[in-house]
């Protein structure tokens, strides 16, 4: 009997110290992989070279890191792409799709020597600036690719409950720069429309509320730079630290 109850008792002290040591673990201990992992196993695998034909990176439902990632690169011998997905800690899809690759301009690939933000950073620069707008999401998708100048740029897309978009953020993924939101920063409450209709036209409550918020959204691109000097993660760092 007292040894059931030992054994009882040992359990439930062993649990116990479990929940404190996952409580005790940093957040990213406890994530699955992030881009820059994804990207360091297809370099493993695939050589280095490869790393230089990256057109995108891709993930959906973050919480904050999604379960997979899939990465799209150039076919070495010109022959479209390639479409890799990541999960678990491997390669588990290799495939050559037949329809055009959403991503930077005409498949522009990604200069992975300039990444200074993997898909953690992106999160925590897109949480923060969530926050500021008051933006309340449960899950996140990325997509890492370049812009019109080719520059890379994380494009962080923020889902609620139900797996709808409440806003997306536009990162530059060099120097962490917030460049745009879609779906933020912008409205004014029910309280601040009726009251409008006493105002003058033009410089009533919209008005004001319209400035409060252009001022927010510079405060918070403020922020984010001080912000992405703590995040900041070079890639070729990254991937020479083995």
């Amino acid at each position: 009997m007292d040894s059931r109850l030992n054994a009882v008792q040992f359990c439930g002290m062993w649990r116990s110290f479990i929940a404190l040591v996952l409580l005790a673990t940093p957040a990213w201990a406890q994530d699955n992989a992030t881009a820059y992992e994804a990207l360091r196993l297809v370099g493993t695998q695939f050589g280095r070279g490869s790393l230089n034909r990256i057109v995108s990176i891709t993930g959906v439902k973050g919480d904050p890191q999604p379960e997979k990632w899939k990465i799209v690169l150039e076919d070495p011998e010109g022959r479209g792409v390639r479409e890799l997905q990541v999960a678990e800690g491997k390669i588990d899809s290799d495939d050559t799709p037949d329809r055009s690759t959403a991503g930077s301009p005409e498949g522009a690939t990604i200069n992975v020597s300039r990444l200074n933000l993997d898909s953690s950073g992106a999160f925590a620069l897109a949480s923060h600036t969530a926050e500021a707008s008051h933006t309340v999401f449960a899950t996140a998708d990325y997509t890492l690719r370049t812009d019109e100048r080719g520059e890379p740029i994380w494009i962080v897309t923020l889902l609620n409950r139900s797996s709808r978009p409440v806003g997306t953020i536009y990162i530059g993924a060099t120097r962490g720069t917030v460049k745009r939101t879609q779906g933020m920063f912008a409205g004014a409450t029910m309280e601040d429309v009726e009251n409008d209709y006493d105002q003058e036209e033009g410089s009533g409550v919209i008005s004001d509320v319209k400035k409060r918020i252009k001022r927010t959204f510079h405060r918070t691109q403020d922020e984010a730079r001080g912000m992405f000097e703590r995040v900041k993660h070079s890639f070729s760092d990254f991937i020479n630290r083995e």
